[in-house]
């Protein structure tokens, strides 16, 4: 038997303006240990998040993108896999619990089949898969990243470095919301100085996460026009919460496509964040992860 653990990170994607865009590692991680039995079937076992929900058999997301890892690199597929997954990630938050499944499928079978797979590859595929790199693209590089499609439709990124005074806040919800939801109350267009708008924040949004993260700074930074105003009908609770937090001076934006709210903590706001929260949330103070999706095999078995 052949065995693999991999470790990959939540995120969280647009950060406010930066839609389908700009993505962060969040220090909350999904362990999956992968191995090759040589026996026929699929078992997996799931711990924490999903335990008791997820498929168990062929199609769990990690093993689809095992097999799908497996078909691009051209190698035999495998008659026997298990899976032993312990998730942290909340499913449909907008932390990117999909993302990381994909992901963690992909560099399992990377490493399992040992063939030459490259990083881009991996991205590239993970991206297909995901359908946006904008969560894709932190959980495999870690830190804060940029991300796009060039000419040839290949995704891209950037990775950036975040000032180490960055203190995300997650506040999660006990509803969930599914992207693909979300993702559905979007217009086809917009007015162009909506654009025009974001794509200022945006910009400066870089300049404050990597080189001054203050209060001021990011509470412009963080405003959008794009995707925020559409989606709050569906998740109500959420886009009050972030109005509540941005009216005391808390930058605060919708998680990716939400439900969940992240807040950039700083000195002068962290004793803020706690009062305009209902017991219905958790709020967790997280790190930013600067590495991203790790791969290890075990020394013995």
């Amino acid at each position: 038997m052949t065995t693999v653990d991999i470790r990959v990170p939540a995120t969280s994607a647009n950060l406010g303006p930066g839609f389908d865009a700009l993505g962060l590692a969040l220090s909350l991680h999904d362990d999956v240990e992968a191995t090759l039995t040589g026996e026929r079937g699929v078992h997996v076992s799931v711990e924490g998040e999903g335990a008791g929900e997820v498929d168990t058999g062929e199609g769990h997301l990690v093993v689809r993108a095992m097999r799908a890892a497996f078909a691009r690199m051209g190698v035999p597929q495998p008659e026997g896999i298990r899976l032993r997954c312990h998730n942290r990630i909340p499913h449909a938050r907008g932390l990117g619990s999909s993302s990381a499944a994909v992901c963690a499928g992909i560099l399992a079978a990377r490493a399992l089949a040992g063939a030459e797979f490259s990083d881009d590859a991996v991205f590239a595929l993970a991206t297909e898969m995901e359908g946006h790199p904008d969560n894709v693209a932190p959980c495999l590089a870690g830190g804060l990243t940029v991300a796009w499609s060039d000419h040839s439709e290949l995704p891209r990124m950037v990775k950036l470095a975040p000032d180490q005074r960055i203190r995300p806040v997650v506040v999660v919800p006990s509803a969930r919301l599914s992207t693909e939801a979300a993702r559905g109350l979007l217009p086809k267009d917009v007015p162009h100085k909506d654009a025009s708008f974001n794509a200022g924040r945006a910009a400066l949004l870089i300049a404050a996460l990597t080189q001054r993260p203050e209060r001021e700074l990011l509470l412009a930074a963080t405003e959008d026009r794009l995707h925020q105003p559409y989606r709050a009908p569906a998740m109500r609770q959420s886009a009050d919460l972030v109005e509540r937090l941005r009216a005391v001076g808390v930058p605060a934006v919708v998680s990716g496509a939400g439900p969940t709210v992240l807040a950039f903590s700083t000195s002068d706001t962290q004793d803020l964040i706690a009062p305009e929260v209902g017991n219905d949330w958790h709020i967790q103070q997280m790190d930013v992860d600067p590495f991203g999706a790790n791969v290890q095999f075990p020394e013995t078995r």
